[in-house]
């Protein structure tokens, strides 16, 4: 049976930073950091099985009472990684989260829908309902992939020169795997995020709802530390319970039987490029993306 809607990676991976995700506990607060700083934070397996980890050990330590996702270097995340040594979308693991079958030995289309199902849609799922407040810290690129991780947070500060970016359109896809798009924007504004592809400000994100708080870059660390000082102060059964009531009203205005629907949109474009490019993400390497991204700012 043909493989034909593989992606084409190294047989070798090279993983540049044993520790993708730092751990640190600061009194009652968690900070989770992101740390592929060589490669702008893109996201392969080794770095969205360690967050996991890391958001379930903040989860399981009862001193912990917020959590903080925030990332070394320039550039919060720049999405999935497409292209890097250490891109390992063919390796299986032993230690999966969800109810399913290893992805690596699978065949067509199926090993793009198994992998992405538990790395992107499940995982952002399990952090979205971690029963703590989570707040998103950003700064520089949050691109693609990169608002999955920053969208499953209760809150968002962002620097005054970060930007917010979902190009995947000219990959052929109708936005990222996790695809709450509608929600964080009203949806004229998704259609527009999403078709122009072009770079959001900070301020711009912010005057449209997505993001919480800006802040000049220098004074970012000390607005999160702020704001998940005064939330710590408050009854952990009562923010739980605040955060199931909040995701269960967008639950109920569809937001989890809309995504399931686009995620079998987007892996129907996923065959679709390789019928018709000869290549399950349209030849788009990490390369091609950031060079055509660079010319997509509003």
């Amino acid at each position: 049976m043909s493989n034909e809607t593989e992606p084409k990676v190294a047989a070798d991976v090279v993983y540049e930073e044993e520790n993708p995700v730092i751990y640190k506990k600061n009194d009652n607060i968690a900070f989770l950091t992101l740390n592929r700083t060589k490669y702008h934070n893109s996201q392969n397996s080794q770095m969205l099985y360690a967050l996991d980890d890391a958001f379930f050990k903040a989860t399981s330590d009862d001193a912990v009472k917020v959590i903080v996702l925030k990332a070394n270097g320039k550039h919060f995340s720049a999405g999935h990684d497409i292209g890097t040594p250490g891109r390992d979308f063919h390796q299986g693991r032993d230690d999966r989260r969800s109810m399913n079958y290893n992805h690596d030995n699978k065949p067509g289309a199926e090993k793009a829908y198994v992998r992405e199902q538990e790395v992107y849609l499940e995982f952002c799922r399990r952090w979205r309902s971690v029963p703590k407040p989570t707040i998103a810290q950003v700064q520089g690129g949050c691109i693609a992939g990169g608002l999955m991780l920053a969208w499953v947070c209760d809150l968002i500060i962002a620097s005054d020169d970060s930007f917010f970016q979902d190009p995947v359109v000219q990959m052929g896809f109708p936005g990222v795997e996790y695809f709450a798009h509608p929600f964080e924007l009203n949806i004229r504004q998704a259609k527009e995020f999403l078709l122009l592809g072009e770079r959001w400000s900070a301020d711009r994100v912010l005057s449209a709802g997505m993001v919480n708080k800006v802040v000049p870059r220098a004074e970012l660390d000390k607005a999160v530390l702020d704001w998940a000082i005064k939330i710590s102060k408050q009854p952990r059964l009562a923010m739980a319970l605040t955060k199931q009531a909040c995701n269960h009203i967008e639950d109920l205005q569809g937001k989890r039987s809309g995504m399931d629907m686009v995620f079998g949109y987007h892996h129907f474009a996923h065959a679709n490029n390789t019928i018709v490019k000869g290549d399950y993400i349209a030849g788009f390497d990490g390369k091609k993306m950031a060079k055509s991204n660079k010319n997509k700012e509003s």
